[in-house]
């Protein structure tokens, strides 16, 4: 059975689905771009090494591209348990960096398991309705019962971290994937409702000091400008700036001056916008629209629910990825720490990301596959 397994993981072909790896290409590369603008000009200490972990990125998407997407059917329980299982060990003994701790530490390299996670419960989910057979009602109140289980235990171990805008994340990407495979529409009113009705104990009981100082400022950011509301007054700055054409590259004063902080990681689309101005800016939202919509495109024609689920599911964590940071960055949400995808800096989201893209990939290839009628051979 376990050369079986290992058999299992070794790719039949080389398959690729090269309009997701050339929008991949283009975002890392604008992200390398500007690592290299947010360092004054060098390699060191951010461009080089993103450069390494997007190549490690491509082994990567061209490894699960490959693969059987049975495999992915197969494992999908285990990979969730597996990110699980990390998720717990940050709890224990995980690696401190800003005040929280997010990262195990393995010597040659620090992992996020958060990153992971997301991806591995859009897995867990699109295998738990690809199995799912009955449609009584008692059976759908059930499922969703199981399914929030799911998302709430990895989501709450991520906020612990503490990670809110991590947890907030995989708590909105597993529930809208819940509403794309046909959840009632009265389960997201009642959610809703709930929310607002406890919204006082959260607030109380759940937010530590310092996320609560972070929502005041969003509302009113002139009420700490040298503390809290930096982040966000030196962001605005930056981004009114670089009017419509922008200052150049490497020419922003917010950026190159340091007064824009974290612009390697959470603020890099503040330090675009101030160098490409609104026109650079707009042409990368083009570029995620039309990586979002290609997922949910692939969703839609695979033949398979699976496939289906899966690739919709990538979709939505992008969006939701994309959507959180650009308007954290605008002033229109709390500033949670949410970076870029495939653009801000970091390893872990870089290899996780190219890990949701391979997946599409994988779909895209087996999209004429009955998973149904082919379970007894190889897809």
């Amino acid at each position: 059975m376990f050369l079986n397994f290992i058999y299992s993981l070794i790719p039949q072909s080389l398959k690729i689905n090269w309009l997701l790896l050339f929008i991949a290409i283009l975002l890392a590369s604008i992200g390398c771009l500007f690592l290299y603008s947010a360092a004054g000009g060098s390699y060191d200490p951010w461009a080089k090494m993103q450069l390494l972990r997007f190549l490690l990125g491509i082994v990567v998407f061209l490894y699960v591209s490959s693969m059987s997407l049975k495999f992915w059917l197969n494992y999908s329980y285990a990979i969730y348990l597996f990110s699980l299982i990390l998720l717990v060990c940050v709890y224990i003994f995980g690696d401190t960096g800003m005040g929280a701790q997010r990262w195990l530490d393995l010597g040659f390299m620090r992992i996020q398991p958060s990153e992971l996670m997301k991806f591995s419960l859009i897995l867990l989910i699109s295998k738990y309705y690809q199995d799912e057979k009955e449609y009584t009602l008692l059976v759908k109140f059930a499922s969703v019962i199981v399914i929030l289980f799911f998302i709430f235990i990895p989501s709450y171990l991520i906020y612990l971290q503490p990670d809110l805008g991590g947890a907030i994340i995989l708590l909105l990407v597993g529930i809208t994937v819940m509403f794309l495979i046909g959840i009632s529409a009265w389960f997201f009113v009642f959610a809703t409702i709930s929310i607002v009705f406890f919204s006082p104990i959260i607030w109380t009981y759940f937010l530590k000091e310092y996320q609560q100082n972070r929502i005041l400022t969003f509302l009113d950011p002139l009420r700490d400008p040298l503390g809290a509301g930096y982040h966000i007054i030196q962001s605005k700055i930056a981004l009114g700036s670089g009017g419509f054409w922008g200052k150049g590259f490497m020419k922003g004063t917010q950026s190159q001056l340091n007064f824009l902080p974290e612009m390697q990681t959470d603020f890099i689309f503040t330090l675009i916008s101030e160098e490409w101005g609104m026109i650079g800016s707009i042409c990368i939202l083009l570029v995620y629209l039309l990586l979002i919509t290609y997922c949910f495109i692939v969703g839609i024609i695979s033949n398979n629910y699976f496939g289906a689920f899966l690739s919709m599911g990538v979709g939505v964590i992008l969006f939701y990825s994309v959507f959180i940071n650009i308007s954290m960055v605008m002033g229109l949400v709390p500033v949670v720490g949410v970076p870029l995808p495939l653009i801000s800096y970091g390893g872990s989201s870089m290899i996780c990301n190219m890990f949701g893209l391979g997946l599409v990939s994988n779909t895209y290839i087996n999209r004429n596959i009955n998973i149904e009628r082919a379970k007894n051979s190889d897809l």
